[in-house]
């Protein structure tokens, strides 16, 4: 009994620990879980961008109201009809169709008609006013068009922020491992006596700038990835890693372009330019639909219906006619004609409405132009600085090559014994530079095509690698 109670008793223990070993491990990877790692690529940024920005969904839903706009003013060209109808009571004289007299009493009455109303002419305002909304869908359509381009162009931009930051933080990484090993060994250097405490100490000071630019690159990358996960909406509590995008450097910088094509290629396709041009042919169409005010408006109508009226406790004789008779048989009726319209005077209403529709066209007319002069500012400036940052790609390139031979051969000096600290040091802030500066060219060089086709107005995220 006592062994069995002995081995009862080592179980117990054994799946005591076992419980516990299994909440540690549960305790250890619970960070892991909830603030699970997560890899970004740039297409599937963009992808969200589109998903949850706030401006261009609700340009999207302003599209569909413009829609619903276009649809009202054609169906507004063709006939109207409507159904009446009404039931009551009248008490007092009274017209009694039926009977043709008029009577003094309670009388019980109801209606019913089908309405038609078609214009006939109204000066062309029904029509201009239909295409001016058809302008205005043009527009509208253009404006979702440039708003999903800002986006792209808003995360591109933000995107390759923090990839600039992710780099800069590696750069800084290995400039601190770097200095931390250069200060192991000068540090016993100076134990055998083959160094000074003076290079000790200022070798001790490079650690801790270089702790110091870790600590900035960290803060920078930090707050950098914060607003591009604000911009998408993502949970900042989640850690993500942004995945450099696999775009092929040498294709981009063969890809030229003359300034001439570029600017007729933004003339067709900026969508801000031809939503400007729609706008101000949707105010000219405006402004010729208030003209039509000045001119007679002629509708055509007709109208099928029937009536009821029964003065109440009448006696039932042989004049008597009830709800069926009345309603269905005796008192059905058709009437049709057309109707003219002539303003005479409204109080100068017409000319203030014309006068108002003018100004909204002569200040589309000047947004226009200021719009294709911006355009082309756009073009001008994204192909320069595509150029120019092509040529500091390459700059940047030869500088990285030659500053990091440098370095290395300097630090071989210095460990020899042969240069200064002061050499070194320089050299190793150079190289340190240099690859900063490599990082920054690199990276905008990989968006820059992005930023052109920005201003061209061909940016679509199906054209993203």
């Amino acid at each position: 009994m006592e062994q069995l109670f002995q081995m009862r008793k080592i179980k117990l223990i054994m799946r005591s620990m076992f419980q516990n070993f299994f909440k540690i491990i549960l305790l250890t990877a619970l960070p892991s879980i909830v603030f699970g790692q997560e890899n970004l690529t740039f297409k599937e940024a963009v992808k969200i961008g589109l998903q949850h920005n706030v401006i261009l969904n609700q340009e999207r839903n302003n599209l569909f109201q413009n829609q619903a706009q276009k649809a009202f003013r054609m169906a507004q060209l063709g006939p109207q009809v409507f159904i009446n109808g009404g039931v009551g009571i009248n008490s007092g004289n009274t017209w009694i169709q039926s009977t043709g007299r008029v009577v003094n009493a309670t009388v019980d009455g109801a209606s019913a008609s089908l309405d038609v109303e078609m214009p006939i002419f109204n000066g062309l305002s029904g029509v201009n006013t239909a295409r001016q909304s058809s302008h205005q869908l043009d527009a509208q359509l253009e404006q979702v068009n440039r708003s999903t381009q800002d986006v792209i162009n808003l995360v591109s931009t933000q995107f390759l922020q923090v990839l600039l930051d992710q780099e800069l933080l590696k750069i800084a990484q290995e400039n601190l491992v770097l200095q931390k090993k250069q200060f192991d060994q000068v540090l016993a250097q100076v134990e055998l006596g083959s160094r000074s405490p003076v290079d000790e100490y200022n070798q001790q000071a490079q650690v801790s700038n270089s702790e110091l630019l870790v600590t900035q690159a960290e803060f920078n990358l930090v707050n950098d990835k914060i607003t591009l996960f604000q911009t998408l909406l993502i949970d900042p509590t989640i850690q993500t890693t942004l995945e450099e995008p696999a775009w092929d450097v040498n294709g981009i910088a063969l890809d030229n372009q003359e300034l001439n094509q570029l600017l007729e290629t933004a003339s067709k396709q900026r969508s801000d330019l031809k939503q400007a041009k729609f706008t101000e042919r949707a105010s000219k169409f405006s402004m010729d639909a208030s003209k039509g005010n000045y001119l007679p408006s002629i509708n055509a109508q007709y109208s099928y219906g029937t009536r009821y009226n029964q003065v109440r406790d009448t006696p039932r004789d042989s004049s008597f006619r009830d709800f069926n008779n009345q309603f269905f048989k005796d008192n059905l009726y058709q009437s049709f004609g057309v109707g003219i319209s002539i303003p005479i005077f409204t109080g100068f209403q017409n000319r203030s409405t014309y006068v108002q529709s003018k100004v909204l066209h002569e200040n589309n007319r000047l947004e226009t132009k200021n719009t294709e002069i911006l355009v082309k500012g756009d073009v001008v400036r994204a192909y320069r600085n595509f150029e120019s940052v092509k040529k500091g790609y390459s700059s940047s390139l030869q500088g990285l090559q030659a500053s990091e031979m440098a370095f290395n051969l300097e630090k071989e000096r210095y460990d020899l014994g042969i240069t200064s600290f002061v050499d070194f040091a320089s050299a190793n802030r150079i190289f340190v530079q240099a690859q900063t500066n490599m990082a920054q060219a690199k990276y905008r060089f990989l968006f820059q095509k992005i930023l052109l086709d920005y201003a061209l107005g061909t940016l679509k995220f199906e054209d993203i690698p």
